[in-house]
């Protein structure tokens, strides 16, 4: 298995940045647990998913992040059996999900989008009935069902009729509803979205246990950058089919650093065209953007100490200064315009106004009750 993914991580796109060790002579806790190599779904002319290599650890939180159709719920149906890939493999635990998709299913739970239950039965009854589909019966499905409703913060709610929960209810009643056939990876697509702020942050610091405390291993699909960045180890971004970089954010940041992409956000007073123009001859400089009182700047360098005496000495006031890159949505942008998107019809803040939002319910909802 080693020399298979390092044959395909050899051969990954030019802009794939991969961390991960992998191969023998790892810890338990450090193993991979799922490989993806040179996957790839075709439709018609549209390559959904474009020779996809990545793995994650046991134990880790993956964050597979990027917009509606960037191929991130493929690659989802494809890991659970669901859809044929056209090219390439994906294992999990080492079995291939296409040819041992029930097997896959037995240790994978799966969270949709849309957490769908029967609406006239209370939490409780759809768990019960979960519990059954997956061979549990009598006085342990009965306790385990007490058990993940508190875990989940549900005990209160539970006899109440699905149809009356709250979006963040159904999510945690969805997480119980993953558990019950306790699986060692779980996978969940867009997890957070339509949550209220309390309930993100109870949905996060609950995955985030199941990680640390339990020890599973986890992949969240989602758009939502800010809120994943706080419980992901490691993410990898998606655009048109294709990882253009994976890591953990202080690596994505580096390699962009490394590859000269400072941008220093300052705030000045006076902000006028006199300063502009000495500020275009300085070293470094390579771009200037003004925005009111504020200044983009990009340079191939940090220019903070440079830039804070030649403004000292000219007797500007520096309001705000702030080297931008260690936030998730900012280096998204960055890896975003480096693939190529940042023309009118298919830059960063096009797919961001257009494309990031809720696709409503997935064809895959309810795909892993049984």
């Amino acid at each position: 298995m080693k020399e298979t993914y390092q044959n395909a991580c050899a051969d990954s796109p030019e802009g794939v940045y991969e961390t991960t060790d992998g191969g023998a002579g790892m810890s338990e806790n450090n193993r991979n647990v799922i490989e993806i190599a040179h996957l790839t779904k075709q439709y018609g002319d549209k390559r959904a998913v474009d020779d996809l290599n990545l793995s994650i650890r046991k134990g880790e939180v993956f964050g597979l992040l990027g917009p509606n159709g960037a191929g991130k719920t493929t690659t989802i149906l494809m890991l659970l059996g669901l859809t044929e890939p056209t090219a390439g493999t994906a294992l999990i635990e080492g079995l291939d999900c296409a040819r041992h998709p029930l097997e896959v299913k037995s240790i994978v739970g799966y969270l949709p989008d849309n957490v769908g239950f029967y609406p006239d039965m209370t939490g409780r009854q759809n768990l019960r009935f979960t519990g059954q589909l997956n061979g549990l019966s009598g006085q342990e499905l009965e306790d385990r069902i007490d058990a993940l409703l508190e875990r989940v913060g549900m005990s209160e709610a539970a006899d109440r009729r699905a149809g009356t929960y709250s979006k963040g209810m159904r999510q945690r009643l969805g997480i119980a509803d993953v558990l019950i056939k306790d699986p060692e990876i779980i996978i969940m697509d867009e997890p957070t979205l339509g949550i209220d702020p309390e309930g993100m942050r109870e949905l996060l610091n609950l995955i985030r246990e199941l990680s640390v405390e339990d020890g599973r291993t986890i992949l969240i699909s989602s758009h939502q950058l800010h809120q994943i960045q706080k419980v992901c180890d490691r993410v990898g971004i998606f655009v048109e089919g294709r990882l253009i970089a994976s890591g953990t954010l202080s690596e994505l940041e580096e390699q962009m650093l490394r590859d000269g992409s400072y941008l220093l956000e300052v705030n000045v007073h006076p902000c006028d065209d006199k300063l502009l123009g000495m500020l275009s001859r300085q070293e470094g400089i390579e771009k200037i953007q003004k925005e009111g009182n504020t200044l983009m700047i990009t340079s191939k360098q940090d220019i903070r100490g440079q830039l804070t005496k030649f403004l000292g000495e000219k007797e500007y006031t520096i309001l705000h200064l702030h080297q931008r890159g260690g936030d998730l949505d900012e280096i998204y942008r960055r890896y975003f315009e480096k693939a190529g998107q940042s023309d009118e019809r298919n830059s960063y803040e096009e797919k961001k106004k257009h494309g990031w939002r809720h696709r409503g319910k997935d064809a895959s909802q309810g795909a892993d009750r049984a």
